[in-house]
């Protein structure tokens, strides 16, 4: 077994879309990045990563690229999510949490966790909590939304039996 975490943010901006663990919330912003700024994914895509000691999401896909330029962040975790395959691990385990004060993101995270199935992790396997920070930071000022994410992999084998 192998145990990763992720860690991801991005600030709020106008006139993006927010989408949020593969699902679009409806909101008056999005959230600023070089791809579409999917933190629920990023910071799960950087915790699989982690686990497999492959460095870190901007390894993978630096956004000094042309090519993730607004790229859906939930096919970058698909990506991920083969890469463990490839290397004999299955995703055991995915523990996330968002921080934001608003949008409420409660009515969501159902439809979070099936999106996010389709990249091969099963529905079961993942965990979502939405939390606000108490009106501290930037993240209690309405600036923009952070999320952790702990990723604990076993090995194919291990599965099957």
């Amino acid at each position: 077994m192998r145990l990763g975490t992720g860690y991801d943010s991005h600030r709020f901006a106008e006139g993006r879309k927010l989408i949020i663990g593969g699902v679009e919330i409806p909101y008056e912003k999005g959230l600023l990045g070089h791809s579409d700024a999917d933190v629920l994914c990023h910071a799960i895509t950087d915790a699989i990563i982690g686990a497999l000691g492959l460095g870190d999401i901007g390894t993978h896909f630096p956004d000094t690229d042309p090519k993730w330029k607004d790229a859906a962040s939930i096919e970058l975790l698909k990506s991920i999510v083969e890469l463990a395959k490839m290397n004999g691990y299955a995703i055991a385990w995915v523990d996330s949490t968002i921080i934001t004060e608003t949008p409420k993101l409660s009515p969501y995270i159902e439809k979070m966790k099936v999106a996010i199935s389709r990249t091969g992790i099963p529905a079961g396997r993942i965990n979502i909590k939405a939390k606000t920070n108490e009106g501290m930071g930037f993240i209690g000022r309405g600036e923009g939304i952070a999320v952790h994410a702990v990723c604990l992999l076993e090995t194919e084998r291990s599965t099957m039996g």
